[in-house]
This record gives C-alpha cells, structure tokens and sequence, in this order.
C-alpha cells in the first residue's frame, strides 16, 4: 500500500526590507530648509524692509540738518569736522534695532509656533541648524545693509554736494566707515539670535537684546562715574563708533581702538552663539 505524504510547506524566501535608516541632511539642505522657512515669513520682509527704511530716512534727516549746521557755529561738531560717509550711515542705530529683532524672531519664531521640535528631529545634532541661521542671517543683513546705505548715499548726494561732503569711493575713510556699519549690524544680528537661542521667548529676547544694544549706553551715561564710563565704552553701540569715525570729531566710544572695537563688536556675536550651541545639547526643544 503507497503511502502518501504531504508535500513539506513552502517557506517564503522574500527578503523582509531592513528598517529604513534615518538620513541626516547636508548642511547644504539644512540651509535651503532655513531660506525657504525665513523668506516665506511676512515678518522678514516687514525687518528687512524696515531696516533699509530707516537707514535711508535717517541719512535724509542728517543731511537735511546740515544746512542748520552750517547756520550755527555753536552746533558741534560742525559741517567742516564731517565726513559725508558718517551722514551716510548715522541710521545704523536704527538699523541695529531692526536687524536685532530679525535676529531674534529667527529662532524664537519656530520656538512660538512648535516648530522647532520638527526642525530638530530632521536635524538631531541641532549645531548644523544654529549655525545655517546664523549663516542665513549674516547674508540678509550684508544684502540690506549694501541697499540701505547705496540708497542713502543716492538720495543724500544733492544735500551733501552742497558742503563738498560727497565721499569718495577711493577715500579709505569712506571704506571704513561703511564697513564699520556692516560689521555692527552683522554683531547685532547674531547677538540677538543667540540671546534668542538662550531665552527662547521673543519678547524676552527682544527685551534682553534692545537693552543691551542700544538703551544701556542711554541710561549709563546720566551716571558721571568713571567705572561707569568705562562699561559703557564697551558697550555695543558706544563701541562700534569707534569703526563709523573718521577721527575728524569725538565721538563717544570713538577712544577705544580699531583693534579694541573689532574685537569687542565680535565677542557680543561669538559669546551668546557659543552659549547657544552649548545649550541646545542639554535642554530639550
């Protein structure tokens, strides 16, 4: 009698796919993601569009007031002690104002909103992240600055042709001056990012960041005390006018070096970005 027997059971030989492995992202993509997520904000738009405003109404106003100047002796430091590329950038102040909170809506913006969990599980050493914005940031405000201050020199030619205050472009002291202001503005703007990388709230880090850059000097110099003096010296804004003078007229902070100014507009950029690299290792999003 033939026995029969079963026909032993077919094992499926198809290969089970291997959990997917998680891509990490060029810096390269990292960046496209921070220029895509920036330019579609209205926000950025408003910063920039503000920042090149004021620099160019603040150059109109200063050389519209030449004309008191020269009517009035008494007023200092006088037309014949300018340099037309000094009421070219006398709105770098206000600039500063804007860029700084550009700087600080650039992080603090995707902390408001919840975003930044998504940024960083794309991204998880983060460094990569901080540092595309402050690239991103950097390029913003050498392009807004270069606008702002070609529109200035532009508009304010007619006015300060009348003094002979038209600088020239092959004047080292033009250079300086100009550069002295972008270098400022880029300081500001990373300042303010890395207060706002610290604080992670927009209206601390915007209060934290204005102090610093521009009221302290104001409510310091009330006080008559020369350890006082001192500090505000190296504060920002008294700091980096020492890199928007010529030298023809005092101007406070204008004693510190070039050297001492370069040094000191660096540390408030490198210090608070260093801080925030650090910190966004040991908290969570």
């Amino acid at each position: 009698m033939s026995t029969l027997t079963a026909d032993p059971p077919t094992t499926s030989h198809a290969a089970t796919p291997p959990a997917a492995a998680q891509v990490q992202p060029t810096f390269a993509g990292v960046m496209r993601g921070e220029w895509i997520k920036l330019l579609s904000l209205r926000s950025t738009w408003w910063a920039l569009a503000s920042t090149v405003a004021v620099i160019t109404l603040v150059a109109l106003a200063a050389a519209a007031s030449l004309n008191a100047m020269a009517d009035d002796p008494a007023l200092a430091p006088g037309v014949e002690q300018m340099h037309g590329a000094e009421v070219i950038s006398s709105g770098f102040q206000f600039g500063m104002l804007t860029i700084a909170v550009l700087g600080a809506l650039l992080i603090t913006g995707e902390y408001a909103t919840g975003m930044i969990r998504s940024t960083f599980a794309a991204v998880p050493t983060r460094i990569p992240v901080l540092a595309a914005k402050a690239l991103t940031l950097v390029v913003l405000t050498v392009v807004v600055t270069l606008v702002g201050v070609t529109l200035s020199y532009v508009l304010t030619m007619p006015q300060l042709s009348q003094y002979d205050l038209v600088p020239a472009l092959d004047d080292p002291g033009s250079w300086r001056v100009f550069g002295g202001a972008l270098y400022s503005l880029i300081a500001a703007a990373l300042f303010s990012l890395g207060v706002g990388t610290l604080l992670r709230s927009t209206a601390a880090s915007l209060t934290a960041a204005l102090t610093v850059l521009l009221l302290l000097p104001g409510i310091l110099s009330f006080i008559r005390l020369d350890w006082v003096e001192t500090i505000v010296s190296y504060l920002p804004l008294p700091a980096s006018s020492a890199l928007l003078t010529t030298g023809a007229a005092e101007t406070q902070g204008a004693y510190l070096s070039t050297q001492a100014s370069l040094i000191v507009m660096a540390a408030y950029a490198v210090v608070p970005l260093a801080a925030a690299a650090v910190t966004l290792h040991r908290r969570d999003a």
